[in-house]
């Protein structure tokens, strides 16, 4: 199993998935990775992503993992579909305790001190801080980290080509999540591909 701290460390930009078609995943996946972008978060949103995690882990050089995990039972089929990483909007005890007992990578949401509070009592210390700009912006985090030295974040959520270097110079930020990477629709994997390097180029 690979661990959340390198899984986040991989590259600069971890590209929010949404697969409305299956015959859109290994192209998708295919572009990214050959752009650099080697992590690949597929949201629960549509009936096509547990079946495209499956095939997209095929793709060689591509590290995949599921999002907007809220409960285990949904963990339970992301990990059947053969999910490497979970990723959560939310903080909840029985998610958490669900991803420790599956020793599975685990990046869950906090949006508060309360909620990274809670995480550090369950051993966890890398957060996706979510919704990034609406629970924020970047001066928010700054305040929310500084009481806790030992957190990293993934910060998503309005997170943009145009304010992601901003985020990544703040250095208790190891990554972060954007959809731009990844429009939706047939795959244009030239496209697609030069988006992912210029990403990779994001990081200070």
């Amino acid at each position: 199993m690979t661990d959340i701290d390198t899984i986040m460390r991989t590259a600069p930009v971890i590209p929010v998935i949404v697969i409305d078609d299956l015959d859109h995943a290994v192209p998708l996946a295919e572009a990214l990775v050959a752009g650099g972008l080697r992590v690949l978060e597929v949201t629960l949103r549509t009936q096509a992503a547990l079946p495209a995690i499956a095939a997209m882990k095929d793709v060689p050089g591509a590290i995949v993992g599921a999002g907007t995990v809220i409960n285990q039972e949904q963990m339970e089929d992301v990990i059947e579909a053969g999910a490497e990483f979970i990723v959560s909007p939310g903080l909840t005890e029985p998610l958490a305790r669900s991803a420790i007992r599956h020793n599975i990578a685990f990046l869950p949401g906090i949006a508060n001190a309360g909620d990274i509070m809670r995480g550090l009592d369950l051993g966890l210390t890398h957060f996706k801080f979510f919704p990034a700009m609406a629970a924020g912006g970047l001066p928010a985090l700054k305040a929310l980290a500084a009481p806790f030295g030992q957190c990293r974040f993934c910060p998503t959520g309005g997170i943009s080509e145009a304010n992601a270097a901003e985020w990544l110079a703040f250095d208790p930020v190891l990554c972060v999540g954007g959809s731009w990477v990844a429009p939706k629709g047939k795959p244009d994997k030239a496209a697609i591909e030069k988006l992912a390097r210029e990403a990779m180029d994001l990081r200070p």
